[in-house]
């Protein structure tokens, strides 16, 4: 059973790492929200194409644009946190409980 133990353990190293490199880059959003870049410069394109699919259907169903500033990144945040601390942590669990 440790072999599956093991496949799990490192299953939920790699989502957290994935979880965290997303909040990097919707910190990168933000950021560049900020300022005036050049859209046609592949890094800036980059990061709105892996962002926006994310982002749209949150601002499509709640209206979270206040005082003209979008919260969405906000709410991905807040979901990005969740999935961290319930989903990685009970894979790390059932990971160890298997080993």
């Amino acid at each position: 059973m440790f072999i599956v133990g093991n496949f799990i353990a490192a299953l939920a190293t790699v989502i957290e790492y994935v979880l965290l490199f997303y909040m990097w880059i919707i910190i990168a959003r933000a950021v560049l929200s900020w300022v005036s870049p050049d859209p046609y410069n592949p890094i800036v394109r980059f990061i709105h194409n892996v962002t926006e699919p994310v982002l749209y259907p949150i601002r499509r169903k709640l209206p979270v644009v206040f005082g003209g500033m979008d919260l969405s990144p906000i709410i991905v945040f807040l979901i990005i946190i969740f999935l961290r601390k319930f989903l990685v942590d009970s894979l790390t669990r059932l990971a160890i409980s298997l080993s």
